[in-house]
């Protein structure tokens, strides 16, 4: 490989390219698939691809040879995590018990990077309806991490993470419920923007839909912020969306942090694990971001135990998604998925509306914090990549032990999150943190990212 291959190439890169006519969105595409035909084979980070996108590809190049490329992204490859809509395809999310019936209409998402003239290389694959974080399911098996193939690239977003660090296309649809962008990104070494709940729409919604977003996974923060101009789009379908808000999410990205005040936070409403090259990582980028100007201290944002409050949302999430399986196809499912419904299927609705009850107090506690602070960083992951084969054992236990102690809180809050790569470890394995900002203030978190990228300038693909 060189650095002029355009598969290690950036979207703001191919674009640029694509306007000086110095490359084609055929040459592009060709490249990624040259790629994918050689790796995808150990990495299985596809669920399905696209057998018109080099068609689609060709049309690009010839609106940019007529000088009226369709939009802001044309010609640029783009994956969709399977729990979303593409027109023509079937939507299996991860699971032997759904149907291969082709979807009649794309997803919000899918249909603004559509409209921006994005080509779509395939479908990538997801744990089971996106329940857990290491990156396997019972229909396409086990997803593999690119920087070493015997980790997990993490998930739900499991395909959408490998394809990413494997440069399988710039640009990546994941979707996050309790960390299943920012775990994969983690993992993989690239960014996962986690947005403001309902500033991207999302339809149809899944089992954890009062929680979950939609939102770009790529190698950098720029290309991040790019591909949400795309997705962040009102769309009628999904009640909850934000209006439009007619901003290019690029703006403002490069002024820096100097002057803000940085939480550090290390208790999310308890006590979550994090190992010692994950402590290195998170004091790395503190000292980044208070070189780069900003006021960083330690505070706790007291939140009450969000274990109590995730654990209910997760648990009754899964318990209805397993009731909606006919039951004769129910033993098709991931053991893991009934596992939960099991022990947390008979709760009441009292105790649930005990749980959301606390989720706005959560939300509350956050909100009064973030009068204080601009930004939080924490930790984003207790470990790096854990081993790609290890069975699913006591899952209730692995979410706050193993998975998601970091992520999850800011879906209850709602509020906007970026994992962003840091290095690599003794293991040569990625390492990031976590910034996150206020509700709606995705363009805060969208500039700690970058600053801390530039600072940092870690790694953005493993040399394969």
């Amino acid at each position: 490989m060189t650095q002029t291959d355009p598969a290690l190439m950036e979207a703001e890169e191919l674009l640029a390219l694509y306007a000086r006519r110095a490359l084609s969105p055929v040459e592009a595409l060709k490249a990624v698939t040259e790629r994918i035909a050689r790796m995808n084979p150990w990495v299985n980070a596809f669920a399905a691809l696209n057998p018109r996108a080099l068609q689609q590809a060709g049309e690009s190049e010839a609106r940019w040879a007529a000088g009226r490329p369709l939009g802001p992204l044309d010609g640029v490859p783009v994956t969709v995590k399977d729990l979303l809509h593409v027109a023509g395809f079937p939507t299996r999310r991860g699971s032997r018990t759904t149907e291969a019936t082709p979807m009649a209409e794309d997803s919000p998402s899918v249909l603004g990077l559509k409209l921006a003239g994005a080509v779509i290389i395939g479908k990538t694959t997801t744990t089971e309806f996106g329940w857990k974080s290491p990156g396997d399911c019972p229909l396409h098996g086990i997803t593999r991490n690119p920087w070493n193939r015997e980790r997990t690239p993490g998930g739900s977003s499991s395909g959408a993470g490998a394809a990413a660090a494997a440069c399988f296309g710039p640009l990546h649809i994941g979707t996050d419920a309790g960390g299943s962008i920012r775990i994969p990104a983690a993992f993989c070494g690239v960014v996962g923007v986690k947005p403001s709940f309902g500033r991207i729409p999302q339809w149809p919604l899944g089992a954890f839909a009062n929680v979950a977003v939609a939102g770009p996974m790529a190698r950098s923060v720029r290309d991040a912020a790019l591909m949400m101009n795309a997705m962040a789009r009102n769309d009628v379908r999904d009640p909850f969306c934000l209006p439009d808000e007619k901003r290019d999410w690029r703006d403002g990205i490069e002024e820096g942090v100097a002057g803000m005040r940085v939480a550090l936070v290390r208790r999310l409403g308890f006590d979550a694990p994090l190992d010692a090259e994950g402590e290195e990582a998170l004091m790395q980028a503190a000292r980044a971001l208070e070189a780069a100007g900003a006021i960083v201290e330690e505070a706790d944002p007291h939140l009450p135990d969000t274990r109590a409050i995730f654990g209910r949302v997760w648990g009754v999430a899964l318990s209805r998604l397993v009731a909606s399986v006919p039951e004769e196809k129910r033993a098709l499912l991931d053991t893991g998925i009934l596992e939960v419904a099991e022990a947390e299927g008979r709760m009441s609705a009292v105790d649930f509306l005990g749980a959301d009850a606390m989720r706005i107090e959560a939300a509350h506690a956050m909100a009064r914090f973030h009068q204080r602070y601009d930004l939080m960083l924490t930790p984003c992951t207790p470990t790096a990549a854990f081993a790609a084969d290890q069975p699913t054992i006591d899952p209730r236990m692995a979410l706050w032990r193993d998975w998601a102690p970091w992520t999850f809180s800011h879906n209850l809050t709602r509020q906007p999150a970026i994992s962003v790569p840091v290095g690599l470890d003794a293991e040569g394995m990625p390492r990031a943190v976590q910034v996150a900002a206020a509700l709606y203030r995705d363009d805060l978190c969208f500039r700690a990212a970058r600053a801390l990228e530039t600072a940092l300038q870690s790694p953005a693909a493993p040399i394969l």
